[in-house]
């Protein structure tokens, strides 16, 4: 197959042609040419108004469904709402059933997704079926593939379990990325503590609870020397302390959700806006914005939690947290979070998760294997039943008109586009 991209802004750092407008020819996978004018009889030619092309987007603790969860999502599903959002990579949390905290299970994810269109790179569990008793075989996973060790959405509650696991993780060289929370303080729910949750009767989580437990995270990282991730921070309190404490061990992310939305996306009782972490106050959305366009948090994620409708569809506080988003992230955060650049949303979405998680970074130039993401952030487009491609539908975006749209993406020989 061969394709040309017309006119695109090439965003890649790393590339010599990187800022610059060209045409760019792949032919059976690879880029063969990049030029300011080409033309192919032969080639599949895309064009809009304002195209950009950058490497694949790599997302970090999606939440898949398979095995256990399969009514949820499945690998293939994954792929596909994954290839769509832009993504020709993902560190998957371990969160299914049974639990990915083994090398035999590891491998799965492996051999199950080796000739999928996007790469799959297992997260192992830090603890025995993420129950937060009992540690796992950390270095079986490693040597299995495993990229980094989590207990995904679970917090590691008892100090001693994950002083264990960063001690471990440093053996071989591996990232532990953890969830800050301290369940006890939360009430039970992934609730913002504030004036929408008073208003609405509602116990909500309070900051503490997350600040609380990223200090011991962040003390633990000290006495182990190890390397973490504190994954989808949520506060202006947590940004501060990470700021504080910033090394070249100590890395963030935060969730896209976290920084388009705030707590009065729930003021309905809307339970497709009850995610974790909570969605919080506008002061801690602008302090999370500026902390990822001044390089504070290094890694934006999907925070893809894919949860059937008839746990959505329960009373608001019984209602599963969670909120599908690799198709939406790019586009909720050119509609919503306008003070990010594109460059930096890029950066965010490609080259800082690979070089955090020791992955390959592809490149844009002639001669490497294609590995692309074509978008337009002026499209605008509605997310809704005739564009999802997840298995489920728990969105807070959902029939709602968003700016921002991935055209497509090409990985080798395989390829994705989307209607534009």
């Amino acid at each position: 197959m061969t394709t040309l991209l017309k006119n695109a802004l090439i965003i890649a750092a790393h590339s010599q042609h990187h800022n610059t407008r060209r045409d760019i020819l792949i032919q059976n996978g690879k880029i063969t040419k990049i030029a300011s004018r080409i033309s192919s009889d032969n080639a599949k030619v895309i064009s809009s108004d304002d195209l950009h092309v950058s490497i694949g987007w790599m997302d970090v603790g999606t939440v898949g469904g398979e095995p256990g969860y399969e009514h949820r999502e499945t690998l293939t599903t994954l792929t596909a709402a994954a290839a769509s959002g832009g993504y020709t990579a993902i560190a998957l949390f371990p969160n299914t059933l049974p639990v990915v905290d083994n090398k035999s299970s590891v491998q799965y994810i492996i051999n199950s997704t080796k000739d999928h269109l996007v790469d799959y790179h297992p997260i192992g569990a830090i603890s025995k079926a993420g129950a937060g008793e009992e540690i796992t075989e950390m270095i079986d996973m490693k040597k299995a593939g495993a990229v980094a060790f989590s207990d995904g959405q679970k917090t590691v509650s008892k100090s001693g379990l994950m002083l264990m696991a960063l001690q471990y993780a440093k053996t071989t060289d591996a990232l532990i990325i953890h969830t800050p929370q301290d369940n006890s303080l939360s009430n039970g729910n992934t609730i913002h503590e504030g004036e929408v949750s008073t208003s609405l009767g509602l116990k909500g989580s309070p900051v503490m609870s997350e600040s609380l437990t990223l200090d011991r995270d962040i003390q633990l990282l000290q006495y182990s020397d190890s390397k973490l991730l504190l994954h989808n921070l949520s506060s202006k309190s947590s940004v501060e302390r990470v700021t504080e404490n910033k090394d070249k061990k100590l890395f963030s992310s935060v969730s896209y959700l976290n920084l388009c939305l705030t707590e009065d996306a729930i003021s309905n009782f809307d339970s497709n806006a009850k995610v974790n972490p909570p969605l919080r106050s506008e002061d801690d959305r602008q302090a999370l914005t500026k902390a990822v366009s001044g390089g504070k948090i290094e890694i934006i994620t999907s925070n893809h939690t894919p949860v059937e409708g008839d746990l959505k569809k329960m009373e608001f506080t019984y209602a599963t947290p969670g909120a599908i988003g690799l198709q939406t992230c790019f586009s909720g955060i050119i509609t919503h979070a306008t003070k990010i650049s594109v460059l930096k949303i890029v950066q965010c979405l490609t080259t800082n998760p690979r070089k955090i998680l020791d992955i390959e970074i592809p490149n844009i130039e002639v001669d490497e294997v294609a590995d692309l993401c074509i978008f337009d952030p002026s499209i605008s487009w509605i997310f809704d039943d005739s564009t999802n491609l997840s298995k489920s539908k728990n969105s807070p975006f959902w029939n709602q008109k968003l700016k921002g749209k991935v055209i497509g993406v090409i990985k080798s020989k395989s390829s994705h586009f989307n209607n534009y």
